[in-house]
């Protein structure tokens, strides 16, 4: 028989793809009808952003607080000094404490972009695992945690497995990971009364291990559950473009290249992604999403419009889009694309190769790309064919903005710093 949830949440995530898998659905169920239920997602601040990888499960904690529900975004001040091992093929580079705690701040931008935080019940909460982590006392803590934890069974995880079967290093110190993080959950459930971790299916194990530390200390009731790793239709892993990472922050993303990420979405997922990543009624996402021929345009720049809008905010969405409409439909250059500005000394007297200027511009990178691109005849100067990759730019060609483009959806202005 089919699970029909009573709660709103579970509704909402089984309606729209969010639902991967769960410990325990029916009793989680109820807990959500009887009250307020806090859960939360760990995040290590590897990073000054966070991408669109991590939206997925942002739009989890958004729905979570929509639904009536108290979100925790648990930032990884302590974890990230170890760095998550889980499906890596070597170790993550370590950051010094004032590196992490910059990216925590710019991290925390993101987030309220999604949730409102505060001191109600429902009120989103932002804590640091350093509280906890930064002062432990390593004998205790083997002591009275590690001793609950099987070598066997860590070693059968699959983010571990693979890397040990690889014939990849495995440091102790990235193998104590799973077990603070674990940690995390049993201190959130004492100092919140959280009783629920959720994150992608990659980290189940990490999850399950936060379960069963927690019910064997403290003898609490608690629940884990994740949502689909997601890969777009061609196979390609979500957040990922020609160009890098798509971040969230408009200081390492323009809001106008995060708005261009999703009009370009493949056809076969806009309906998918207007489901996830949208608040839209899931009729009005269905109908979106079975649109076809041109039809399907008009769709995607509703999608980029949504999205763009919750992140940026809805005159960023605004600008994107009357500039996406000057560059494709009129050959303009746009006032909101990402500009590139040189200083005199990036440029020698004799000018700038075509080709350094695709890779300063972003829109390649490397010089063989470059050269790549405009050998496929994709690279194109103020919509004017490049067919020379040898050809020079001159300082006072560059007095004002001139537009590279690669391809037909890829843009940016470059200019000489005046």
């Amino acid at each position: 028989m089919t699970f029909k949830p009573k709660s709103e949440f579970l509704h909402v995530l089984m309606a729209r793809g969010y639902l991967q898998d769960c410990t325990d659905l029916e009793t989680l169920d109820d807990k959500l009808i009887e009250g307020v239920v806090p859960a939360y997602i760990g995040y290590d601040a590897t990073a000054q952003s966070l991408h669109v990888g991590h939206l997925l499960n942002i739009m989890l904690l958004r729905w979570l607080q929509k639904t009536g529900h108290k979100p925790i975004t648990l930032m990884g001040g302590g974890t990230t000094k170890v760095g998550d091992p889980s499906f890596r093929s070597d170790e993550r580079p370590l950051l010094t404490p004032d590196q992490i705690d910059a990216n925590i701040t710019t991290i925390k931008g993101v987030f309220e972009k999604y949730l409102a935080y505060g001191d109600g019940p429902s009120d989103a909460i932002m804590r640091n695992n350093a509280e906890w982590l930064d002062n432990l006392n390593y004998l205790e803590f083997l002591r009275d945690i590690g001793r609950h934890f099987s070598v066997n069974r860590m070693l059968s995880f699959e983010s571990v497995k693979s890397r040990l079967d690889r014939d990849q290093s495995l440091s102790f110190l990235e193998f104590n990971y799973m077990i603070l993080q674990a940690y995390d959950f049993l201190e959130l459930n004492r100092r919140y009364g959280c009783i629920l971790q959720m994150g992608g299916s990659d980290q189940w194990g990490n999850i399950v291990n936060g379960i069963d530390l927690t019910r064997r200390v403290d003898g609490a009731e608690i629940f884990g559950l994740t949502t689909p790793l997601l890969t777009t239709s061609d196979g390609k892993k979500m957040g990922k473009s020609a160009g890098g990472a798509i971040w969230l922050n408009a200081k390492m993303l323009s809001p106008y290249e995060f708005w261009q990420f999703w009009r370009n979405t493949t056809d076969a997922d806009v309906g998918r992604f207007l489901k996830l990543y949208t608040e839209l009624p899931l009729d009005e996402c269905e109908r979106l999403g079975a649109l076809g021929g041109s039809e399907v345009n008009a769709a995607k720049i509703i999608l980029a419009n949504e999205v763009t809008t919750l992140c940026h905010g809805v005159e960023a969405a605004a600008a994107a889009e009357a500039t996406a409409r000057e560059v494709f439909e009129r050959g303009g250059i746009g006032g909101d694309l990402p500009t590139v500005t040189l200083g005199a000394g990036d440029i020698p007297e004799a000018g700038i190769s075509i080709v350094q200027l695709f890779v300063k511009s972003g829109l390649s990178a490397s010089g063989k790309e470059a050269k790549r691109l405009i050998a496929e005849g994709g690279a194109r100067l103020d919509d004017t064919p490049v067919t020379e990759a040898g050809l020079v730019v001159g300082r006072d060609e560059l007095a004002e903005p001139r537009k590279l483009s690669a391809g037909k959806k890829r843009h940016a202005l470059v200019r000489l710093e005046s």
